[in-house]
């Protein structure tokens, strides 16, 4: 499948300050990536180099094969949805898609905007004013705003900050909804971990303008492709002689006991030959299962590891 965003040892600096630094990456057609770091890491930097908005110090940043700064067909196939939704608080909801629907120069804009209020779940609060609607409100419509001419490639920049609970859940079905049904490629800044693990296939963990970590969110829970497992021993007693055991057998890694339960990776050992192991060596299971790690243990382990590489 063809890379839609393509990024090459970017750079970009500030008064000799490096805010982006090196990085490379790219996204494939019909991929919610996320790009995952704390405040001040270089998000918002590499989207704006993307979007052509900056110019990269080194480096080069394309999409749709392009570069937005200078191709303005490139710039028509992409939609932004920053902080701020850019509507107009005074007209009402139809109004403001009206509105947008026009400046795209779209045909059967009122077909058009009847979708996408349909798509968004606002058709019942239409007419009314956007100043009176709720901030997750207001997100979903600045989310039809952002896809009104169809693009094939959606930019977030936090798309669900300042929302309660239950208006995150909708803008993130929303933007599954943008993948699954539409088709489209979505670039995804944002440091809601959460949100990041239950909606995209792939992420960047950013630290300090450089990506720490970059692989889909299914290997990056399941230890870079390795199955994490964990054996609850009948007598909590035989953790070490667990381990001893375990160890000497080869095809596992990162083995440790703690309280009775015995966490390893399966490098290349099946789960029913680490039962065997065990039993056969005289230690008692009462439970094993795999176990995946959170994206926030992660994400926490990677910022840790990059704090000390820099110290």
């Amino acid at each position: 499948m063809a890379a839609v965003i393509e990024v090459s040892s970017l750079g970009k600096e500030f008064g000799g300050r490096r805010v982006v630094d090196n990085i490379t990456f790219s996204v494939e057609k019909g991929e919610v990536f996320g790009y995952l770091g704390p405040n001040g890491a270089g998000k918002t930097t590499t989207m704006r180099i993307l979007l052509g908005l900056l110019a990269p110090t080194s480096g080069f940043a394309r999409v749709l094969a392009s570069d937005l700064a200078v191709d303005d067909r490139a710039r028509g196939d992409v939609g932004v949805l920053m902080e701020n939704n850019g509507l107009y608080e005074r007209l009402s909801a139809r109004e403001n898609l009206e509105y947008f629907a026009r400046l795209y120069g779209i045909e059967r804009p009122k077909d058009r905007v009847s979708e996408l209020l349909e798509f968004t779940g606002l058709q019942d609060r239409s007419s009314e004013p956007v100043g009176t609607f709720s901030t997750g409100m207001k997100r979903k419509l600045g989310i039809a705003r952002a896809i009104m001419h169809e693009p094939e490639i959606v930019f977030f920049d936090e798309p669900t900050s300042g929302l309660d609970p239950e208006a995150q859940h909708m803008v993130r079905e929303l933007i599954l909804d943008l993948s699954k049904r539409e088709g489209m490629t979505v670039f995804l800044n944002s440091h809601n971990l959460d949100e990041v693990q239950r909606i995209c296939t792939r992420v960047a963990i950013l630290h300090r303008g450089r990506i720490r970590a970059l692989d889909s969110v299914r290997n990056l829970v399941r230890g870079g492709g390795k199955s994490a497992y964990v054996v609850t021993l009948a007598e909590p007693a035989a953790g070490t002689a667990a381990v001893d055991i375990l160890s000497s057998a080869g095809g596992l890694s990162e083995i440790s006991a703690e309280d009775g339960r015995v966490s390893m990776s399966l490098d290349s050992l099946q789960p029913h030959e680490v039962i065997s192991l065990l039993v056969n060596g005289g230690i008692g299971v009462d439970e094993a299962r795999r176990e995946a790690r959170s994206l926030e243990e992660i994400y926490l382990g990677v910022m840790g590891q990059a704090e000390g590489d820099v110290s």
